[in-house]
């Protein structure tokens, strides 16, 4: 007999990929209005999709991939280290990692630093960062 529960939670894979169309949308600096725009719907409609309250269609996925830049396969690929660490602190990890992303400065930071073309001199920054992280 089908399930037929009435069960209006978002779907953790739709979570997931609404997920990844903020933070790549935050990384590129383009507004929700602007996505709309760019997939002829109303940026609540992005919103929607962000937060994994409606599902993104393939169709309309493969646009939103189009319009941030990514393969498609982007917003469903797991980092290849994920056996290596819990579950759990997967999840915290990747949890804390969004939220900086997130931010104003996490965005504004990776901005500047994805502007900066010699590799010694971004390795240098990594290696400076990482040292006043372990103070």
């Amino acid at each position: 007999m089908r399930d037929i529960s009435n069960n209006k939670s978002p779907s953790p894979i739709d979570v997931e990929v609404g997920r990844r169309i903020r933070l790549q949308r935050h990384a590129l600096g383009i507004s929700q209005s602007t996505l709309a725009k760019g997939l002829n719907v109303t940026f609540q409609q992005v919103q929607k999709y962000e937060r994994g309250t409606n599902r993104v269609g393939a169709s309309r996925l493969q646009r939103v991939a189009e319009c941030l830049g990514v393969p498609i396969s982007h917003f469903f690929d797991r980092p290849s280290d994920q056996s290596i660490i819990s579950t759990d602190q997967t999840i915290s990890a990747g949890n804390d990692l969004v939220c900086f992303l997130s931010s104003e400065e996490g965005t504004e930071l990776n901005r500047a630093f994805a502007n900066i073309k010699d590799a010694k001199t971004r390795q240098k920054i990594v290696g400076l960062v990482k040292s006043l992280a372990a103070i």
